[in-house]
């Protein structure tokens, strides 16, 4: 049986003091286990358009690992075109972002583009609650920023029963994955009113306002929408900085990292087996 192919992909041009994909190796290592990987940052043309995600093809990709790492416009009108098409040819997708409005271009996408939720008052949480800062440390980002914790921490993740696929794993203790790497401010994911095909599997809690936040928004396929997809809180879930602080981040992050990823390394089992688990679950029949 041949491997998946999967297309991790940056939605910025290469800038070295910046989340290019290069940020990403340790996820690209931990796909490479399971899977055939491509990565790339994007590349627009003298259209603005992106010669791979504007003409996506099955033909080259069963998957496609999407970080939304741009500041709320970082692909073009054919970019989204080629993606949703990629989507209706049976593609999986799996869509992370993160504060403010922080690939707010998601919003264009079929089905799981409706998950994410901005600053942007026309994409905002519908409860007005939630119009608030989370995170308390770095004034200058705005809502959602839901401080699950510490660069270099880990989250407990609070599965929804019955128990999704993607958490699934019987060589984890208690048979499920139950830690992310945290972040001092994810964005927010929520199911899309009146689409069946979405379901939250797990959800976060802020470690300063105690509130419950989404944090995996899983679509199931069907026949009129065969790709199924992934709305993730935050691309630092599969940051190299996440994963191990000794990676660096850009400059501009200036929270102090914590340390319990460094001094309990296996910590790391869990989000690895979720990656693997999230290669199979998305792979079209």
């Amino acid at each position: 049986m041949s491997r998946p192919r999967v297309l991790l992909q940056c939605t910025i041009s290469y800038a070295p003091d910046d989340w290019h994909v290069d940020r990403f190796s340790l996820l690209r290592d931990q796909l490479a286990t399971v899977a055939d990987v491509v990565t790339r940052n994007r590349q627009p043309d003298e259209h603005g358009d992106d010669p791979v995600l504007s003409t996506l093809s099955r033909a080259d990709f069963d998957e496609v690992w999407l970080m939304a790492v741009d500041g709320g416009d970082g692909v073009s009108p054919r970019d989204v075109a080629g993606i949703n098409a990629f989507q209706r040819a049976g593609g999986g997708l799996l869509t992370a972002r993160d504060h403010q409005n922080m690939g707010l271009w998601l919003r264009q996408l079929d089905g799981v583009g409706q998950a994410h939720f901005f600053h942007s008052q026309e994409f905002c949480e519908p409860d007005p609650d939630r119009c608030s800062p989370d995170d308390r440390d770095t004034p200058a980002i705005s809502w959602p920023n839901y401080h699950s914790g510490r660069n270099g921490d880990v989250q407990r993740l609070a599965a929804l029963e019955p128990l999704h696929p993607l958490l699934r794993r019987d060589d984890l203790p208690h048979g499920r994955v139950e830690l992310f790497p945290s972040h001092p401010h994810e964005g927010a994911v929520r199911p899309p009113i009146n689409d069946p095909r979405a379901q939250t599997i797990a959800r976060g809690r802020s470690q300063t306002t105690g509130h419950d936040f989404d944090l995996v928004v899983a679509f199931e396929r069907t026949a009129a929408a065969p790709g199924r997809a992934i709305a993730e809180s935050s691309f630092h879930h599969f940051a190299d900085y996440n994963w191990d602080i000794g990676h660096g981040a850009p400059s501009f992050v200036s929270e102090p990292p914590g340390d319990a990823i460094r001094r309990d390394p296996h910590a790391l089992d869990h989000v690895r087996a979720y990656v693997q688990n999230a290669v199979a679950w998305l792979t079209p029949p």
